[in-house]
């Protein structure tokens, strides 16, 4: 159970890591940047600065969201506070969509994100099996999947080769059902 958490936590960030930076800034992304990427968001999910995406680090960013929704610091959530929290989370995802001209909005929205394959995605990442994983791993998990996307090998992935992948992964996902 604990791994599958831990697996969870980094889930978000490594999926959204390597392409999500050329599709915010609406252009190419070389190998550095998306590595570059991948270490900010790693510092970011790595709650408590140990060096690894741990069941830990999950169960401080829940806290830290948990006394963000209690407005008026009870130790407990109202209906009230966690409909508020919600409207919160909802409005900043608009904002960043709208800042990046995000047009998926509506679909992505009623979905509730992208889901899928994440935790298998997060168990090859965890390359050692010990249930954390490293700075290490999560920088070379994010570099695979970006190989994977730079088609032509050529150090950067451009919104054709994104949208080439994109088409991939749903014919994928179209066949399993």
């Amino acid at each position: 159970m604990t791994k599958t958490l831990t697996l969870a936590l980094a889930a978000a960030g490594l999926t959204v890591s390597g392409a999500a930076v050329a599709q915010e800034r609406g252009g190419d992304i070389t190998r550095a940047e998306a590595e570059a990427r991948a270490a900010e968001r790693f510092e970011r999910m790595d709650a408590n600065n140990d060096g690894v995406l741990s069941e830990e680090d999950r169960e401080a960013r829940e806290r830290e969201r948990f006394a963000e929704a209690d407005t008026n610091g009870d130790g407990q959530l109202s209906f009230a506070e966690m409909q508020s929290a919600r409207e919160d989370r909802l409005s900043q995802r608009q904002e960043r969509m709208a800042e990046r001209g995000d047009r998926r909005g509506g679909r992505m929205a009623r979905r509730g994100g992208r889901g899928g394959g994440e935790g298998a995605m997060m168990q090859r990442a965890d390359s050692n099996g010990d249930g954390a994983i490293s700075q290490a791993e999560f920088t070379t998990a994010m570099l695979t999947r970006f190989d994977r996307v730079d088609a032509n090998g050529d150090g950067v992935v451009t919104a054709d080769e994104r949208r080439t992948q994109r088409q991939q992964r749903r014919g994928g996902r179209t066949g399993r059902r």
